[in-house]
């Protein structure tokens, strides 16, 4: 099994959507790349303990690989703009990657730089490659939120477009 941490706005949102992808074993949202220990989310949602929400994914690289979780996670929200995403503002909701093993960290690179050449965004990819930091679970009423709250209307809103955009551009990638 390998980790991954990713960054890429409000960790319901990629919660959401890693969590149906086969071959991924854990998905957990939390916190990571702050300076102060055991941050909540208050701490966080004020936007000046350094910590971005995050989730925290455990797959079998025999079953998904690495580029394939790359390329859901540069699909699914915009690496293009800083400490943003839709209407979440700060650097809580920053685009990041944090790798787990030296082995990841230039094949994250080098798939960023392969986005680049090829103009795939119409803008620069402002995502931050770094060595993953502790992370902190985020609390339980956090954890599944999508699934347990369906109807929310953030997550009618926002993640369930998400989601169809994933069945569309990755069908061969979800779970039966």
């Amino acid at each position: 099994m390998s980790t991954i941490i990713f960054g890429g706005g409000c960790f319901w949102c990629i919660e959401a959507v890693f969590r149906r992808l086969k071959g991924v074993t854990g998905v957990m949202s939390g916190y990571a790349g702050g300076d102060r220990p055991e941050p909540s989310y208050e701490t966080v949602s004020r936007g000046n303990s350094g910590h971005a929400e995050v989730v925290r994914v455990e797959f079998d690289p025999a079953q998904i690989t690495l580029d394939q979780l790359l390329a859901v996670f540069f699909t699914m929200h915009d690496p293009t703009t800083m400490n943003r995403q839709g209407g979440d503002v700060g650097e809580q909701y920053r685009s990041v990657i944090f790798y787990t093993d030296e082995v990841q960290k230039p094949a994250i690179e080098a798939y960023k730089q392969k986005l680049e050449k090829d103009g795939v965004f119409d803008a620069p990819i402002v995502t931050a490659v770094e060595k993953a930091p502790e992370f902190y679970p985020a609390e339980d009423y956090h954890q599944s939120y999508y699934e347990n709250n369906p109807q929310n209307p953030y997550c009618a809103a926002i993640i369930s477009p998400k989601l169809g955009k994933l069945r569309k551009e990755f069908s061969h990638l979800l779970r039966d």
